[in-house]
């Protein structure tokens, strides 16, 4: 007779257990500013025989270890290596316009400055959603903040980025109306995260905002056919 094979019971999988525990891994727990003009560079489809550079805001450290170069880009602050995008961008690797140099991974030293700053600032974990750092932006980025359709656009510049607990990051935009002192630090009550506000809000760089705000109808054209195709 054939030896008896005993069925192990059938494990359970919770679905939303893994997905919470890949989006924990995935959490940046820390970032530091680019100072040295590092820059991504990244292609599209629509002119494949050319490479595109643009300045790395910072670099950022996430629950997993990993290490990435950050930019602003369309309505959030991202990582260099999750662009993958035909149309809008596909990233190609990282580039250090003084020697012309392209590499495809974060430097050494980013990487150690993030991992003994983030051993340093070790919070303890909490539910509640709380501040962990302040990154300044040093590139001049822009904010086109929408809120009602029938609402004009409001182009404002960046004073900086929140991170938070949850791994979220978010833009701080001034309320003109609440300045009491200039210049603006980090800090002041008259700084608000953009998506507490407004409706949508996409990022630019400072040559684009200029060109929205000289009326240049190319941007503008351009411009309302993104935020029609996301209204």
């Amino acid at each position: 007779m054939g030896a008896c094979i005993q069925q192990q019971p059938a494990k359970v999988v919770d679905l939303n257990e893994m997905r919470e525990r890949h989006q924990a891994q995935q959490r940046i727990v820390r970032l530091a500013p680019e100072l040295d003009g590092l820059e991504m560079i990244y292609e599209v489809a629509s002119d494949p025989d050319s490479l595109y550079a643009m300045p790395v805001l910072g670099w950022a450290l996430k629950s997993n270890g990993e290490v990435m170069g950050v930019v602003p880009w369309l309505e959030s602050l991202v990582g260099c290596h999750s662009l993958d995008d035909p149309d809008y961008g596909r990233f190609i690797g990282y580039r250090d316009p003084e020697i012309d140099d392209v590499f495809d991974v974060p430097p050494e030293h980013k990487r150690f400055e993030l991992e003994h700053a983030a051993a340093y600032f070790d919070y303890e974990p909490s539910p509640e959603k709380t501040l962990l750092q302040h990154l300044p932006d040093t590139h001049g980025t822009y904010a086109l903040c929408i809120d009602e359709e029938d609402a004009p656009w409001q182009l404002k510049q960046i004073h900086g980025w929140q991170l938070y607990s949850d791994g979220s990051i978010e833009a701080l935009l001034v309320d003109e109306d609440a300045v009491c002192q200039t210049p603006i630090l980090a800090g002041d009550d008259c700084l608000y995260p953009g998506r507490s506000r407004h409706r949508l809000v996409y990022f630019f760089q400072r040559a684009i905002a200029n060109r929205i705000k000289e009326q240049d109808p190319d941007t503008l054209n351009a411009l309302a056919l993104m935020v029609d195709s996301e209204a």
